[in-house]
């Protein structure tokens, strides 16, 4: 079995970052400042809050296992059986004059419906093209 989280000091990151948030929007409201910079604040400390919370709640993020892949979420984990993985792979995307990597995996579900899992180095604290290679081993 193996498993890929978002590094714990990122998570603690966006956590202190979130509270700053908050403090700054409370200071805000608390001092009658103008309303665009009270909502600029709000959406802030929103924005930080769910981020960080998602950092802590899907933890384990991606679960390899004889069974299949189990991908955490915000509200609920769900496990995707190796027959119904369909393809792994690696794709370089080129932005901003910098290459980065995202894991996909296609996966079907019983229904027939498809669904695009797509994992960057952030999600799994490794780098994608480190990750494929595992997860294809670990597929029957």
């Amino acid at each position: 079995m193996a498993e890929w989280s978002p590094a714990a000091g990122l998570v603690v990151l966006g956590w202190l970052i979130a509270v700053a948030a908050t403090a700054w929007c409370v200071a805000l409201w608390a001092s009658g400042a103008d309303p665009a910079g009270r909502l600029l604040a709000g959406v802030a400390a929103v924005g930080a809050t769910v981020a960080a919370l998602f950092g802590t709640r899907a933890r384990p993020r991606l679960r390899a296992d004889p069974d299949g892949l189990t991908v955490g979420g915000l509200l609920r984990s769900r496990h995707h059986p190796w027959p119904f993985v369909t393809e792994i792979r690696v794709l370089r995307v080129r932005r901003l004059g910098r290459e980065t990597s995202l894991l996909e995996v296609d996966t079907e579900a019983a229904d027939g419906s498809e669904r695009l899992l797509v994992f960057g180095r952030l999600d799994l604290a490794a780098d994608p093209e480190d990750v494929a290679p595992l997860l294809r081993a670990l597929r029957p």
